[in-house]
């Protein structure tokens, strides 16, 4: 079992940046893949970024390649979303995943994380 809280999210105005953070406990929470998802009002929940179990490989969805970052510290079992010029657009719940398998790799798919934050409101303003 792997239970995850996230913590960081807030009210910011667009260009600013926010720093999310996962903290992760349980047996193999540092062996895992883990990512990113959000979800808007009225909308699906959708992929932001992923990072393999070693931290050694990240992928990124499209509309914020290049603005994010993932990135984790598996000593203090906590991954890291770092957001930069963000945009109204990006605002959402935002929640921390994590996959079953050990030695996972990046996946944008949602049924492929076992384990799911609680999730943590950012909101960008205009």
């Amino acid at each position: 079992q792997v239970t995850l809280v996230e913590s960081g999210g807030g009210l910011v105005q667009a260009g600013g940046s926010l720093r999310l953070s996962c903290a992760a406990s349980g047996r193999t929470s540092s062996s895992v893949g883990m990512g990113w998802f959000r979800q808007a009002p009225g909308k699906e929940r959708e992929f932001v970024a992923a990072i393999n179990w070693n931290g050694g490989r990240t992928y990124y969805a499209d509309s914020v390649k290049g603005r994010f970052t993932i990135s984790r510290d598996n000593a203090l079992n906590t991954v890291y979303l770092q957001m930069m010029s963000l945009k109204p657009g990006d605002t959402a719940v935002y929640y921390c995943a994590a996959r079953a398998t050990p030695s996972s790799g990046t996946s944008y798919y949602t049924w492929e994380y076992a384990y799911w934050g609680q999730g943590i409101q950012v909101t960008v303003s205009s």
